[in-house]
C-alpha cells in the first residue's frame, strides 16, 4: 500500500488532479476510494456537526469519545476559505527559511534517500498548493489542511511540524485496540498481536491461545502498518514501525509519551483519520471489527450545528498582527514529585522526577553486576531539571558503591529534552572528556539582522547582570558571546559567528560549540550547571564505568537531545548500541531513528525575537530595521491557523573530524546489535534489560545481527485457536479509559532545548 496521493511531494510531485480535491480517509488504498457514507437513519436530516453536538451533550455527561464517522463528516463540512489559505501558504516560507535542512531535504545524500526517506521540496510544495488554491481545486478546509500537514510531515523531521487548525484543533482520532509486534522466542520473525491477547497470555488469565493478526482492513498486516507508520515524526522506518505499537517506555511517560501506539491514535497518529471502522483478521480465520472514535479537542461544541458555525467559532481566518507574550527561560526550579513505579517496571533503586529518569538494578541470578539507568526523556518543558541531574549523580555513585560494573542506559521512548541535560549526563559518565558538539544555523538575512541588533544590545550590560531582559538575550544564540568556536575560543564579533560560509551549495553560519563555562548556562537550562564546568568545575576523575561496560539501549525513537547524548557516547567515548524491535525482517536497523537536529525553534520565539531586534535596533539603523526582512514575522496568521505550537529545526549537529559538511540528520548508521521484542517484554521491562545484558556481555545472548542480511521469511508460527471476535472485544474495553488519559501535545521550550514534539 502506498501513502495517500496528497502526500506525494517527493522532489516535487505536483497535485496532479484537475478536479476538485475531496479528501479521502488519510490512509488511502492504492486507488483512493472515498469513505462510504453512513447509512441514512429515519428522519436523520440534521447537519453533520449538529449530530456531533448531540453526541457530546446528550446525555448530559460529555463522552470522551464519539464515533469517528460523525466527526469526519462534520470537519469535512467546513467550507474552504481560499483567501486565508492563500495568505497562509504565502507567509510560511519566511518561517521555513529557518529550517536548517531546507535545501538538503530536496536532494539528500544517496544512502539516506535509499535507506531512510526520499527527498522533499517543501517550498516547492507550498508553491504548488498556492497554484491549486488559485485553480479552485480545494472544496473543504480539511482537504486543504491535510495536504498542508502532510507536506510538512513528509520531511520526517520531528522538530519540523505545522498542524493546521482543521487537522488538529477540533478532533483527534483513535482506535480502541492497541497492537504489539513480538517474536515468539527472540529469534523468529516478529508477528503482530492484539496487546490484550499478549497481556492475557503472559498473566495466564485467558482460556484461548492468541492468534496473530494477518490482515488489517483486507491488507497484509505488515504492509498496512509500515505504510501507516509514515504518519509518524521519526525519520527511520524501523523506528516508525516500532512507534505503531504499545510500548512500556512510552506508557511510562504518561501525558508526555506517545500513548498506546500510533495505531491506537497515540503520538502523531492522533492526526490521521483511521476510517469509520477497522477490521482485524487473525491467522485462525476469525475477524474483529472495531468502531473507531474521535476525541473532541476544541474547548466546547455548544451552538455548533454546521461547518460554517465551526469555522466562525474556532478558525482564525483573518488573524492580524497580534503581540505574543515573550516567555523567557527562568532559572527557577519547580520540583516535580516522584511518581509511583510505572506499569511493567520494578521499584527504582534511585527514583527520579515523574518517571522521566529512574535507576534500577536487575535483581536476578547472573545479573548481579548490572545497573540500569532508564532515561525515557531529557525533560522537554518546565521544572525537574536539578532533580533529574541529581538522580544521575546519586544513582551512579550508589551503583559503583554497590559493586555494579555494567551499565545499561535505556533510552527507549526518549524524544529529547533540554540540551544541557544530555551533555551533563555524558560528562557525569565521562568526566575526563570535553564534549565537542559543533553546530550551525542555516544563514538567513533575518537571523543576521537579529544577531547584529541583539548582540549589540546584550553587550550594553555586564554578562549575567540581574536584569531579565538583558539575561534573556545574553543567553540566546543571537549574542555572539554565548558560544565559542570549534577551537574553544571566544567569538570576537557577531560577524565572525554568523559568517556565512557555503557548504554543499547552501549558506550556513560558522560552526560553533556551547561554552559550557558560561555564566548563563544554568539560566538557559532551568538551573542546571554542567558537570565539570562553572560551579561544578571541581568534579573530575576517571569514569565509574568503562566504555565497554556501558551499552545504549534504544527503540529507534531516540531524537534531538537524545541523539546529542548518543553521539557523544558513541563517537567520543566508544560506547556500543542495541536497537530493539523494527520491521519484520532480519536486516540491520539504526539505533537513532528520530531527528538528529540539535535545537528546535518555536515560531512564536522567532516572532518575539524579530520584534525585539526591531525594538533594540542599533543606533542610527532604526529606519532600516523598520522595513527589513524582520517585518515578515509581524503577521500572526501562521500562528493563528496552527492547532499546536509550530516549530522547526534551527541547528544542525555536525560530526567531529568529518569534513563532508553533512549534517548528522542525513548520516545513516546501524546499531551494533539488534534484538526483537518478545511477549514477556511487553509487560516486564526487566526482560528487555536481561536480553540486552546477555547480548552485550553474556554467553547466552545472540543479536539478530548474527544473521543480518538473511531476509528469507521464517514464517509465522501457526497456532490452532478458537478465538472469537466477541472475546477480543471483551478483553479490550478497559483500554478506552486508559488511552483517554494521554496528553495530546507536548509544549517545548524555546531556548536551550532540543525537544521533539510527539
Amino acid at each position: 500500500m502506498r501513502l495517500p496521493t496528497l502526500l506525494a511531494f517527493t522532489g516535487l510531485v505536483a497535485l496532479a488532479s484537475a478536479t476538485p480535491i475531496v479528501p479521502a480517509a488519510p490512509r488511502a488504498l492504492p486507488q483512493p476510494v472515498p469513505r462510504k457514507p453512513l447509512k441514512a437513519r429515519q428522519n436523520d436530516t440534521a447537519p453533520a456537526c449538529a449530530k456531533v453536538s448531540q453526541a457530546i451533550y446528550s446525555p448530559p455527561t460529555r463522552p470522551s469519545q464519539i464515533p469517528a464517522a460523525l466527526a469526519w463528516d462534520c470537519i469535512n463540512s467546513v467550507p474552504f476559505n481560499a483567501s486565508s489559505a492563500k495568505r497562509l501558504v504565502e507567509d510560511l516560507p519566511a518561517w521555513l527559511n529557518w529550517q536548517s535542512t531546507l535545501d538538503v531535504l530536496k536532494n539528500p545524500p544517496a544512502e539516506y534517500a535509499e535507506k531512510v526517506q526520499p527527498g522533499i521540496d517543501i517550498i516547492g510544495g507550498l508553491e504548488q498548493i498556492g497554484r491549486d488554491i488559485d485553480a479552485g481545486r480545494f472544496t473543504s478546509e480539511y482537504g486543504f489542511g491535510w495536504v498542508l500537514y502532510t507536506l510538512f510531515l513528509a520531511a520526517h523531521d520531528g522538530h519540523l511540524q505545522y498542524v493546521p487548525d482543521s487537522v488538529g484543533a477540533i478532533f483527534n482520532w483513535g482506535r480502541p485496540v492497541p497492537l504489539v509486534s513480538v517474536s515468539e522466542d527472540g529469534a523468529q520473525l516478529p508477528a503482530v498481536f492484539v496487546y490484550s491477547d499478549v497481556l492475557g497470555m503472559q498473566y495466564k488469565n485467558i482460556s484461548y491461545t492468541p492468534s496473530p493478526v494477518i490482515e488489517i482492513d483486507g491488507e497484509e498486516v505488515t504492509e498496512f502498518l509500515e505504510s501507516y507508520s509514515q504518519y509518524g515524526g521519526s525519520q527511520d522506518r524501523d523506528a516508525l514501525y516500532n512507534n505503531m505499537f504499545y510500548e512500556l517506555a512510552q506508557v511510562s511517560l504518561g501525558a508526555g509519551g506517545a500513548g498506546v501506539g500510533m495505531f491506537a491514535g497515540g503520538g502523531r497518529g492522533r492526526f490521521a483519520y483511521p476510517g469509520d471502522t477497522t477490521t482485524l483478521k487473525f491467522a485462525n480465520g476469525s475477524e474483529y471489527t472495531m468502531q473507531n472514535y474521535a476525541r473532541l479537542i476544541a474547548p466546547h461544541f455548544r451552538g455548533i450545528s454546521t461547518g460554517e458555525d465551526l469555522a466562525k467559532t474556532f478558525f482564525n481566518y483573518n488573524t492580524a498582527s497580534v503581540d505574543s507574550q515573550s516567555t523567557p527561560v527562568s532559572s527557577a526550579e519547580n520540583e516535580a514529585p516522584l511518581a509511583p513505579a510505572a506499569p511493567g517496571y520494578p521499584v527504582p533503586v534511585v527514583p527520579g522526577p515523574s518517571n522521566l529518569i529512574n535507576g534500577f538494578y536487575v535483581n536476578a541470578a547472573s545479573y548481579e553486576d548490572v545497573a540500569v539507568l532508564q532515561v525515557p526523556s531529557f525533560i522537554g518543558s518546565t521544572g525537574s531539571g536539578v532533580l533529574f541531574q541529581k538522580t544521575t549523580q546519586d544513582f551512579l555513585a550508589k551503583a559503583a558503591a554497590d559493586g555494579k560494573t555494567k551499565l545499561i542506559i535505556d533510552l527507549q521512548a526518549n524524544g529529547g529534552g533540554i540540551i544541557m541535560q544530555g551533555i551533563d549526563m555524558f560528562k557525569q559518565l565521562f568526566p575526563d572528556q570535553d564534549p565537542w558538539g559543533a553546530n550551525r544555523f542555516r544563514y538567513t538575512e533575518a537571523a543576521d539582522l537579529m544577531g547584529q541588533s541583539l548582540s549589540e544590545f546584550a553587550s550594553q550590560a555586564p554578562r549575567g547582570v540581574n536584569n531579565l531582559t538583558y539575561k534573556t538575550f545574553q543567553g540566546s544564540w543571537f549574542d555572539y558571546h554565548m558560544d565559542m568556536t570549534v577551537d574553544a575560543k571566544p567569538f570576537e564579533s557577531w560577524q565572525q559567528k554568523v559568517g556565512p560560509v557555503e557548504v554543499n551549495g547552501d549558506k550556513y553560519t560558522t560552526l560553533s560549540r556551547w561554552n559550557l563555562s558560561d555564566v548563563l548556562i544554568s539560566f538557559v537550562s532551568g538551573g542546571v550547571n554542567v558537570t565539570g564546568y562553572g560551579p561544578l568545575a571541581n568534579v573530575t576523575g576517571p569514569p565509574r564505568f568503562k566504555p565497554e561496560n556501558i551499552v545504549l539501549l534504544t527503540d529507534g525513537y531516540c531524537a534531538s537531545t537524545c541523539t546529542i547524548f548518543s553521539e557523544l557516547m558513541t563517537q567520543q567515548a566508544g560506547v556500543k548500541t542495541i536497537a530493539m524491535g523494527g520491521r519484520a525482517n532480519k536486516e540491520p536497523i539504526q539505533a537513532l531513528g528520530g531527528v538528529k537536529g540539535v535545537n528546535n525553534f518555536a515560531y512564536a520565539y522567532i516572532q518575539q525575537t524579530a520584534r525585539a531586534a526591531i525594538r533594540f535596533a542599533p543606533s542610527g539603523q532604526e529606519a532600516k530595521y523598520n522595513v527589513s526582512a524582520l517585518r515578515q514575522y509581524d503577521s500572526s496568521l501562521v500562528l493563528g491557523r496552527a492547532a499546536t505550537n509550530p516549530s522547526l529545526n534551527s541547528r544542525d549537529g555536525l560530526r567531529r573530524n568529518d569534513a563532508s559538511g553533512v549534517a548528522l540528520q542525513f548520516i545513516y548508521e546501524e546499531a551494533d546489535c539488534r534484538l526483537y521484542y518478545t511477549p514477556e517484554m511487553t509487560v516486564d521491562a526487566t526482560a528487555i534489560w536481561k536480553a540486552a545484558a546477555d547480548a552485550q556481555w553474556g554467553g547466552s545472548g545472540k543479536c539478530v545481527g548474527g544473521n543480518y542480511g538473511d531476509t528469507q521469511a521464517a514464517g509465522i508460527n501457526e497456532v490452532t485457536t478458537k478465538l472469537s471476535s466477541g472475546r477480543v472485544k471483551a478483553t479490550l474495553h478497559s483500554f478506552e479509559a486508559f488511552a483517554d488519559t494521554f496528553g495530546l501535545e507536548t509544549d517545548c521550550r524555546v531556548q536551550a532545548d532540543g525537544f521533539m514534539q510527539p
